[in-house]
């Protein structure tokens, strides 16, 4: 059966520019690119929030792994009144998320910090260099403990459940024939699995974009046909048009005659 990639879901928003690099993608390649997140995310209330018994200005530092924890950490502190004093310091996993907390908070070097090459590793060392903070790491209902297990027993800290990952579940008029899927996170493929309980793969190609969510897809059993970030391909829209130049050409025809059957399982 010849390799026909012509319908393509990616599980994210759809991007609010003409300028993404997927709707270059799409013509050039003659693929249909539909966007739909596979999961939501929903914040959690002042009220469910106050259950937790935590006081977020007894700690002195905040450790953000993403920009969603941003922005519910502060909408939180706006719905509970709170005045974020400006001795808080922010630690961050990467630059972009730093750069982002300009939207909140005044940059200033000795109140924020961030790794230089976007690893745990680095931000556990850079946690390590600042021991008589008071860390409080915002995170989902649904996360990994990498971090927290991470820390020393000299590192005072507290996780705090600030949102909420949701299934964005289909309905049972929608369609799902798709070729391709593309997945930014764990919880896109658990979304998966439950949208559709049956799913079988078969021919349809799987991307995911992180080491955690690869792992997710490979531990369900899935096939892995695009992995990002890699040197090669550092983001997902790279290493998916070095998949389809191979797989269906370069636009003018000149594509691998190799792997021109779906594997079968």
């Amino acid at each position: 059966m010849a390799v026909t990639i012509k319908k393509m879901l990616v599980s994210q928003p759809q991007p609010t520019t003409s300028k993404s690099p997927y709707f270059d993608i799409g013509k050039k390649y003659g693929v249909q690119i539909d966007f739909r997140p596979f999961i939501k995310i929903e914040p959690v209330s002042a009220k469910d929030f106050r259950q937790q018994k935590i006081s977020i200005l007894d700690y002195t530092a905040v450790v953000f792994t993403s920009r969603t924890a941003v922005d519910h950490y502060f909408k939180l502190c706006e719905e509970l009144r709170i005045t974020i004093p400006e001795t808080m310091k922010y630690f961050c996993i990467t630059e972009t998320i730093a750069v982002y907390l300009q939207k909140y908070t005044i940059f200033r070097k000795r109140k924020i910090f961030y790794t230089q090459n976007g690893q745990l590793e680095e931000l556990v060392k850079l946690i390590h260099k600042h021991p008589k903070e008071k860390y409080l790491i915002p995170v989902s209902d649904i996360h990994k403990d990498d971090l927290m297990r991470s820390l020393s027993k000299k590192i005072y800290y507290k996780t705090a459940t600030m949102y909420r990952t949701v299934s964005n579940n289909f309905s049972e008029d929608e369609s799902f024939d798709y070729d391709m899927l593309l997945f930014f996170s764990p919880s896109g493929i658990m979304s998966l699995l439950k949208n559709f309980p049956t799913f079988q793969q078969n021919g349809i190609r799987i991307g995911c974009f992180g080491p955690t969510t690869a792992k997710a897809a490979i531990d369900a059993g899935l096939r892995l046909d695009i992995e990002a970030p890699t040197p090669e391909a550092p983001s997902m829209t790279a290493a998916l048009e070095q998949y389809l130049k191979k797989e269906i050409g370069d636009g003018n025809g000149n594509g691998s005659q190799l792997n021109k059957s779906v594997p079968q399982e």
